[in-house]
């Protein structure tokens, strides 16, 4: 009954947080110059993440988990080409995880085409797996979003996604890994941090086998 109320409390608190992502600081803002959706997305992120960086690596110890692609946008803010990239038209179901730690990030359930060409996502697997930093880079004010456990650079948020988030994370396909629907239940796929279920979550992709640990 104790954890069934723990994690209760964890999907409301979830649900709670996309509806008033609107009204927060924090919530996506438009560019204080006009720009195209892919331009908006192909500048790179000038946002301070480092001080959110709770699995904490060194450079060159990232430099030896990830690609040199992967390490140039996770750990340096860039940005991949769009249309060239692993999962901007992928529509298979599946889970998408942090490139470099693994952590839950979104499910294809929630993904959509944008045009952009980056894989682009109306919502999150949970709200507490991504956070944002304001990015005040190239005249405008932008939302950047990255992992939540290590850090690592994912892209940009903005609010004019489709419903009923009205939210668009434009991502950066060197930062995830695709984990097909077929393979989810072979993965040990646990984190130290609370995973709760994403209200819109695709049906037939469970988050209930993923359980906390105190450490990875």
């Amino acid at each position: 009954m104790k954890t069934f109320c723990t994690v209760l409390a964890a999907s409301i608190a979830a649900i709670t947080t996309l509806i008033m992502a609107n009204n927060e600081p924090n919530s996506p803002v438009s560019p204080d110059q006009p720009v195209t959706d892919a331009e908006a997305c192909a500048l790179p992120s000038h946002a301070d993440t480092s001080a959110l960086d709770a699995f904490k690596k060194s450079d060159s110890e990232w430099r030896k988990i990830l690609t040199a692609d992967q390490f140039r946008v996770m750990r340096q803010h860039g940005t991949e080409p769009s249309f060239r990239n692993a999962y901007w038209n992928n529509k298979d179901k599946g889970l998408y995880l942090c490139a470099g730690c693994q952590a839950p990030l979104f499910a294809s359930g929630e993904k959509y085409n944008s045009g952009t060409g980056w894989p682009s996502f109306w919502d999150t697997i949970a709200p507490e797996n991504v956070g944002r930093t304001i990015d005040k880079s190239y005249g405008m004010t932008r939302v950047e979003v990255h992992c939540n456990r290590c850090g690592g650079h994912l892209g940009h948020v903005f609010e004019d996604g489709p419903r009923p988030t009205n939210l668009r994370y434009c991502i950066n396909s060197a930062s995830l890994e695709f984990v097909p629907k077929a393979d989810i239940e072979e993965r040990d796929l646990s984190f130290p941090m609370v995973l709760t279920r994403s209200p819109f979550l695709e049906t037939g992709i469970m988050m209930d086998k993923m359980t906390p640990q105190s450490s990875r």
